[in-house]
């Protein structure tokens, strides 16, 4: 081996490859942890409304550690999507010594039950919110599908000057909505666009001029719908009519003259008279029904 120039050669130059990058290793190791390059700054960025300078802070505090070069995104990024009203986060470096976040909130839609929260995207999260927002109602695998139609079910009764307060999608994919009148329509489970946009025409002509709301409207008939409203459950109420009995007439003079003259023989016509008193009889309850 001593007597191959050309092997000591190659071991000599990988053995000063080696060291130098050993020692460019070790010189960018310091380099980069030297307190020449501080963090300074975080700016977060995006419209953000729930999302408090607070909880920024607390983050910051908590996962921010080492310097520019040193900060580990991939971690700061999961700690601020841990935040429940951030739906996507991006953080990157800005020479010389920031942090930049993007922050895009979740936009709520309506409630998920009583559990949680769906945003404009179709998408459950868990957020605190103390706004007037409908209710939906389904599977767990339907959200995307109840967000989906009640923006269609909501434009078809808006002409109406009506509002979706609840969207329910039962586990056999039947539709049912309620508005803010009070008033539940059952759509079934198909054409329920088609159904509702022939019964809002209806209602525009007739029923929206009528006092008193429908309170329940069913559409699931291939040719028409059926209704009911106050007013029809009204006229077939029951009102029970009770008439008091007549008060039978005093008679003491009489009675008391009868004592007297118990031993003597009363008159025949007399007689007859006595005879003739009846007790009054109570007359029957009658259940009438009122008209519409």
């Amino acid at each position: 081996m001593w007597d191959k120039p050309n092997i000591l050669n190659w071991t000599a130059n990988a053995l000063f490859a080696f060291a130098f990058i050993l020692f460019m290793y070790g010189t960018l190791y310091v380099v980069v942890h030297l307190p020449i390059f501080p963090l300074n700054e975080v700016r977060v960025e995006g419209d953000l409304k729930h999302v408090t300078r607070e909880q920024v802070k607390l983050i910051a505090s908590r996962y921010l550690q080492g310097n520019f070069f040193t900060v580990n995104l991939v971690r700061t990024r999961q700690a601020f999507e841990k935040l429940p009203w951030a739906r996507t986060v991006s953080v990157r470096r800005r020479w010389p010594n920031r942090l930049e976040v993007g922050i895009e909130e979740h936009q709520a839609l309506a409630r998920w039950g009583n559990i949680a929260l769906v945003n404009t995207h179709g998408e459950i999260f868990h957020g605190a919110s103390d706004a007037d927002l409908p209710v939906f109602y389904g599977p767990g695998d339907g959200v995307k599908e109840v967000a989906q139609h009640y923006g269609e079910f909501g434009e078809l009764i808006l002409p109406m000057k009506m509002k979706l307060t609840e969207v329910t999608l039962t586990p056999r994919r039947s539709w049912q909505v309620t508005t803010n009148t009070g008033m539940v329509i059952s759509l079934g489970r198909e054409k329920m666009d088609m159904r509702l946009a022939r019964f809002m025409q209806v209602y525009s002509k007739t029923y929206a001029g009528l006092k008193g709301d429908l309170k329940y409207v069913d559409l699931r008939y291939p040719s028409g719908f059926a209704v009911r409203s106050p007013m029809a459950l009204a006229a077939f109420k029951p009102v029970a009519v009770v008439t008091e009995p007549k008060e039978p007439k005093a008679n003491n003079g009489k009675n008391e003259l009868v004592k007297k003259d118990a031993g003597k023989k009363a008159p025949a016509k007399k007689q007859q008279s006595k005879k003739d008193i009846k007790r009054p009889d109570v007359k029957k309850i009658d259940v009438k029904k009122t008209k519409a």
